[in-house]
């Protein structure tokens, strides 16, 4: 599919369409229809322009980690040795299970991470055993996330 989001142009209803999805993904597009009050061929027609566009790009569902077990949610900064390391430290960083983002930035850090593990002993096993034996990484800073008052999707607006 080629992906053409620059030029797709989005109006009020593909917004609204946008938010009813991030809202309920699985909601179905005859509801959403009726919601809006417009045919449900229009809706299945703009959900597939904007998936050929590029802006709708799949749909998950939401898990509640902590009931999976994960209780410790720690961000970690990581400073490379040098920035050619990006994209090898990146890969090496896509193979473990316990980093669900990775965030390239500007500023202290190179990369930043959010690491979920069943506790701080495991969170304590991954730094030494998996990350910081990396060699291409310099340094790295922990934040330990205590709680997460806020935790939502976009809304297109």
């Amino acid at each position: 599919m080629k992906e053409e989001s620059l030029e797709y142009k989005m109006d009020d209803l593909d917004k609204r369409i946008l938010n009813k999805l991030i809202l309920n993904s699985r909601e179905s597009y005859q509801e959403i229809a009726r919601e809006l009050v417009v045919s449900g061929g229009t809706i299945h027609v703009r959900i597939n322009k904007m998936r050929e566009a590029g802006i709708i790009k799949g749909s998950k569902i939401l898990l509640d980690v902590s009931k999976l077990g994960f209780e410790f949610h720690a961000f970690v900064g990581i400073n490379l040795v040098n920035a050619r390391d990006y994209l090898n430290v990146l890969e090496r960083l896509r193979q473990f299970p316990e980093v669900v983002e990775v965030h390239y930035t500007t500023g202290q850090y190179s990369l930043f991470a959010k690491v979920l593990s069943k506790n701080a002993k495991e969170f304590h096993l991954f730094l030494i055993e998996k990350l910081q034996s990396i060699q291409e990484i310099q340094s790295t800073e922990t934040i330990i996330s205590l709680d997460n008052p806020v935790n939502k999707d976009a809304k297109i607006y």
